[in-house]
């Protein structure tokens, strides 16, 4: 049920995100829907690949360059949906930093309130 509701969230999240960046569009709830559970899969299964290949330019830049693999995750997220538009790059690095805000506050909100966040983030390492 919580997994649900944290992907129910972050569609409303991304609902929120072309309030921000504004040539960013998000047509309809089911696109937002969509878009949240693409953006879960690749972030679970693409993303750490990507952290990987490009660890020296990551370690060079002090984990700067993770910010620009997000946007490209994001960026491509919106190729593969119909309904979900980021029409150029420096939209996608400013929606997926403001997303990654966005779902960060949403774990945030739903995280068990016996534990601290230093716990949560721990068990997430470990997990």
């Amino acid at each position: 049920m919580r997994l649900i509701l944290r992907w129910a969230l972050n569609a409303v999240a991304l609902m929120l995100v072309p309030e921000l960046v504004t040539s960013l569009q998000v047509d309809s709830y089911s696109a937002a829907l969509i878009s949240a559970l693409l953006l879960g899969l690749v972030n679970a299964l693409i993303r750490p690949l990507l952290i990987l290949v490009t660890l020296p330019i990551t370690l060079l830049t002090l984990g700067l360059f993770t910010l620009v693999i997000n946007a490209f995750l994001f960026w491509m997220v919106a190729r593969f949906v119909t309904g979900f538009h980021v029409p150029d790059f420096a939209a996608a690095f400013w929606g997926a930093l403001l997303y990654s805000l966005l779902t960060w506050l949403v774990s945030l909100a739903l995280a068990d309130s016996r534990e601290s966040v230093v716990q949560v983030r721990f068990r997430r390492r470990n997990d």
